[in-house]
């Protein structure tokens, strides 16, 4: 499969030329190809979504849907025209059409903005938008990401803990009880909690309510609150 990838990925544009194909052509049969491949070894896709918002009628109805721009404009990570917009992200999409989906907010499930705090993370609703309960089971669940632009092993621990434990709250939370309480009171004691854990184990999660991710803490204290 690397190999079948990798003649498609080093096509110059000559090439393309050769065959007609635009860069968005090009695009598209790297995709599907990729697609056919992995089904013909009985495995499922799983696509970010710029392949469901250009292509969604030629996607396997096996691909599983990426999920990762918030109410952005998409031109930018797409091939369409800058006045296409998401909405409240493309799950509801893409489950109205059939396919499961995997939410990755980067709003709010991005590890790397270190800007976005645990509470955030906590209250983020993977099925907004989606009220229809078969589509809500096409919603297989969520995944925090971090990317390394801006991190290496002096600061990866702090980037992640104890944010994405917050957002494993929020997966295995029903969604009633993230709507209806009172995330400040509830999570946040657990959180810490488990920020002690974290420490006491020899990994080094940042301070839970710091303002920015992996900041130093704000004043004396103890593992449970600084």
């Amino acid at each position: 499969m690397a190999q079948t990838l990798a003649n498609i990925k080093f096509w110059p544009k000559s090439r393309l030329q050769e065959h007609n194909m635009t860069a968005k052509d090009a695009y598209q049969y790297f995709v599907l190809r990729a697609q056919e491949i992995a089904i013909s070894k009985d495995w499922t896709p799983v696509n970010w979504e710029e392949t469901f918002n250009t292509f969604a009628t030629k996607l396997n109805p096996r691909t599983v849907v990426h999920n990762w721009l918030a109410s952005d404009l998409i031109s930018i990570y797409s091939f369409e025209s800058s006045n296409q917009r998401l909405g409240p992200g493309v799950c509801p999409k893409a489950v109205a059409e059939g396919f499961r989906c995997i939410y990755s907010n980067q709003g709010v499930w991005y590890l790397d903005h270190i800007d976005v705090p645990w509470d955030s993370f906590n209250n983020a609703e993977p099925l907004e938008g989606i009220n229809d309960a078969s589509e809500q089971e096409l919603v297989l669940g969520g995944e925090v990401c971090m990317w390394s632009e801006v991190i290496d092993t002096s600061n990866v621990q702090q980037t992640i803990w104890p944010r994405a434990a917050a957002a494993a709250e929020r997966l295995w939370s029903t969604r009633g009880s993230i709507s209806s309480g009172n995330t400040t009171a509830t999570a946040l004691p657990r959180l810490q909690y488990f920020r002690c854990l974290l420490t006491r184990r020899g990994v080094q999660a940042a301070p839970v309510t710091n303002k920015y991710a992996r900041s130093v803490p704000n004043g004396p204290g103890s593992c449970y609150e600084q």
